[in-house]
């Protein structure tokens, strides 16, 4: 599974994109904040089973921060948010949103899932697969696929009381019964492609500075 600097590399190219006449490096850091925030759901964990990759991995989440920002820039009055903060503030929350749903939700649930719709529906969710073209059977896609009117297993997950997500900070707790491991990994790539997506997010961001100095 992408790692939080996974995550947070590519908020930052989301950032650098977005951000226009609002980008500055606490801008960004704003954007990439967000991002990185979703994934202190592992910490509930330890109190809510299930929690992680459920509690602020739902795209109830950021539907509820985008919400709140178009009620503040929609509302027949000065937005509070621009007055509190400056004027580019509402930009700056928009990207951070757009940030938290394409660069911290979106990679978890293309590559191993996460509860997109809790706690209104309880249930991990995972689109990973392929999208080909060919000449002789057309579009063929395996990102979401059903068996009987049902999404099959490797679409549906389960719920949180079926299905949890581990790392190093929780790497086979108690709970679970079986024998605690005293290795703790924290991932950081696990391929190519994240490296040199972390790479890219480094780069645009180093590069997009040295313009705004």
């Amino acid at each position: 599974m992408p790692s939080t600097v996974v995550h947070v590399a590519l908020a930052a190219i989301i950032g650098c994109a977005l951000l226009g006449p609002a980008f500055s490096g606490r801008a960004l850091l704003v954007v990439m904040g967000l991002t990185a925030f979703v994934d202190l759901d592992v910490f509930l964990g330890f109190v809510l089973v299930g929690a992680h990759r459920a509690a602020f991995h739902t795209l109830l989440f950021p539907a509820a921060l985008a919400g709140i920002l178009a009620f503040d820039l929609l509302a027949d009055r000065p937005s509070k948010l621009a007055a509190r903060f400056g004027p580019h503030a509402p930009r700056i929350a928009g990207v951070a949103v757009v940030g938290a749903v394409f660069g911290a939700i979106g990679p978890d649930l293309m590559t191993n899932g996460v509860n997109v719709f809790w706690p209104l529906h309880d249930q991990f969710y995972a689109l990973t697969g392929k999208l080909h073209l060919s000449n002789q059977e057309g579009i063929i896609q395996t990102f979401v696929e059903f068996e009987n009117g049902e999404p099959t297993k490797k679409v549906a997950k389960g719920s949180t009381r079926e299905f949890q997500y581990y790392t190093g900070v929780d790497t086979n707790p108690d709970r679970t019964g079986e024998p605690v491991t005293r290795e703790r990994i924290f991932p950081l790539v696990d391929s190519g492609v994240q490296l040199l997506l972390v790479l890219t997010g480094g780069f645009v961001s180093a590069a997009r500075l040295w313009e705004e100095r």
